[in-house]
């Protein structure tokens, strides 16, 4: 039995998942379907990125990785295939897979002359994720891809003063999270938002007064900025890209 999970900026109001989901089913009846998310903001490449990159290694080896944030669907970008320590991955070549090491194989698929040019999450990506599920190899999806679109999130730098970051990513209760690795952070520092002071690490929410903002290490190992029972990112009135200094 393999896994396969889905990430799509689909949502869940009309049949588009679904359809992917008969399609995979279909041909590969054996596999087990799970939902990373399908309320990735409308194109956001960056944000699925984010999702997929701290998801792919808790599941099994074997398991197919289906992500489809498209907004060049239908144009001259290509759809790719690629496999790296015992996963196998499907996505447009949009930088959507540049959390991906160096040692990860890619290959080109096909576009089918029958394909929806709107749709090569149902028409091209989910039957090549179906293969892959049924244990064909990388190989015979397409030719070899050496120079795949690579466009990783930013990574944090020393200004010589602080540890300068970002927010890479808000997730649906307004909690700011940053690219700046927890453990890089001094004990005691106080850490700065957009220029705000949001004070030195907490532990967890409960360490704050309810409405209080709180510094702390959220599970991506990351340093997120959030508010307890109440948003961040509403509170600030700042979202991605916003700068965090540590």
């Amino acid at each position: 039995m393999t896994v396969i999970t889905l990430l799509t900026d689909f949502g869940n109001a009309d049949s588009y998942v679904a359809e992917m989901k008969g399609v995979l089913l279909s041909l590969a009846p054996q596999a087990t379907l799970v939902d990373v998310a399908h309320l990735v903001p409308p194109g956001d490449i960056r944000a699925a990125q984010y999702l997929l990159a701290r998801t792919w290694r808790r599941f099994p080896d074997g398991t197919v990785h289906l992500a489809v944030i498209d907004p060049g669907v239908g144009g001259a970008r290509r759809a790719l295939a690629a496999e790296c320590e015992r996963h196998r991955f499907v996505a447009p070549d949009n930088g959507l897979l540049s959390f991906l090491p160096g040692a990860a194989r890619f290959v080109s698929l096909a576009i089918p002359a029958d394909a929806a040019p709107t749709f090569h999450g149902r028409d091209v990506f989910a039957p090549a994720a179906a293969r892959l599920a049924n244990a064909e190899p990388l190989d015979a999806l397409g030719a070899p891809v050496p120079d795949r679109h690579h466009s990783p999130l930013p990574t944090p730098r020393h200004d010589g003063v602080a540890l300068m970051g970002e927010v890479i990513y808000v997730d649906r209760f307004g909690t700011l999270v940053s690219n700046i690795p927890g453990a890089q952070v001094e004990p005691g520092v106080r850490l700065r938002v957009d220029g705000t002071d949001v004070g030195a690490l907490r532990r967890t929410y409960a360490d704050v007064e309810r409405g209080a903002l709180a510094a702390l290490i959220g599970s991506g190992g990351t340093v997120e900025i959030a508010v307890r029972d109440g948003s961040a990112a509403r509170l600030l009135g700042v979202g991605v890209g916003a700068e965090v200094r540590a």
